[in-house]
């Protein structure tokens, strides 16, 4: 097998969303929208700035703005070969593309594009196949945080936990315990108040109402073939979020480890 980056990867769609051009790219174009919809984002907002998404601890992902057109369209590279701990030489930057077009009645359409190089090795078609699954439902949250927190700054919270056994099983006894139910419903999930806005595979989306305000996504999905992880992330947008989650922080980790799973 070839260890050139000749093997082309792609992934595209596009999300319509509330929102003018300006307030889109404030979400989508800087580290505050970022963190207040996707992962915790550092970015310095202009072509060539660097850029650093944190994944967890002591995991992140490091690129590069590429293109900078305001509001219209974005572009960075990540450093893929660094990320899955890969030669450099074997594997492109991952490139993505976000283009802004305008809608009539108050929405526009983001245009999304990813797109890499590697060798065509087995790992690196599981890692696409998996990239939009695991890359797409973030943009339920992009939807709602322009619906309902335009331009407000996130205080996250996350916690996970690894379980033996399969994503499946670990979810409806996450699904189960926490209660969950159809979009539209209103929940109460370890004190929290909301409405379920989005039900996906293995994933809920909550807008919380009390007692702090925000979004709540539950999940649960495989490691490996033996091992599944549940977790919830929650974006808050309060004055009270930090103390929040200094808080609820520790519990949802030790609720979440203590979850029993059926054989």
């Amino acid at each position: 097998m070839s260890t050139t980056p000749n093997v082309p990867y792609r992934l595209e769609f596009s999300v319509e969303v509330p929102g003018t051009p300006a307030q889109v790219w404030q979400a989508i174009a800087t580290a505050k929208g970022m963190s207040a919809w996707f992962l915790p984002t550092e970015m310095e907002e202009r072509e060539g700035g660097s850029l650093h998404f944190t994944m967890g601890p002591e995991m992140g992902s490091d690129g590069q703005v590429t293109g900078w057109d305001p509001p219209r369209r974005l572009a960075y590279e990540e450093d893929w070969a660094a990320l899955m701990g890969k030669d450099r030489d074997a594997l492109s930057p991952l490139t993505s593309e976000f283009l802004v077009e305008a809608q009539s009645g108050g929405t526009c359409i983001v245009r999304v594009t990813s797109s890499g190089f590697g060798t065509g090795a087995a790992w690196e078609s599981e890692f696409w196949d998996d990239m939009g699954p695991n890359w797409i439902p973030f943009f339920d949250n992009l939807r709602l945080y322009l619906s309902h927190f335009p331009g407000q700054e996130a205080t996250q919270l996350e916690a996970t936990a690894s379980h033996p056994g399969d994503a499946h099983a670990l979810w409806s006894t996450l699904h189960d315990a926490l209660g969950l139910g159809d979009e539209g419903a209103t929940v109460e999930v370890r004190g929290a108040t909301g409405r379920i806005e989005r039900v996906g595979e293995r994933q809920t989306l909550i807008r919380l109402t009390a007692p702090v305000p925000g979004m709540l996504s539950v999940f649960a999905y495989s490691e490996d073939d033996s091992t599944a992880t549940a977790g919830v992330r929650a974006y808050l947008f309060s004055a009270d979020a930090a103390d929040y989650v200094r808080r609820e922080e520790p519990a949802w980790q030790t609720w979440l480890q203590g979850l029993t799973v059926p054989a």
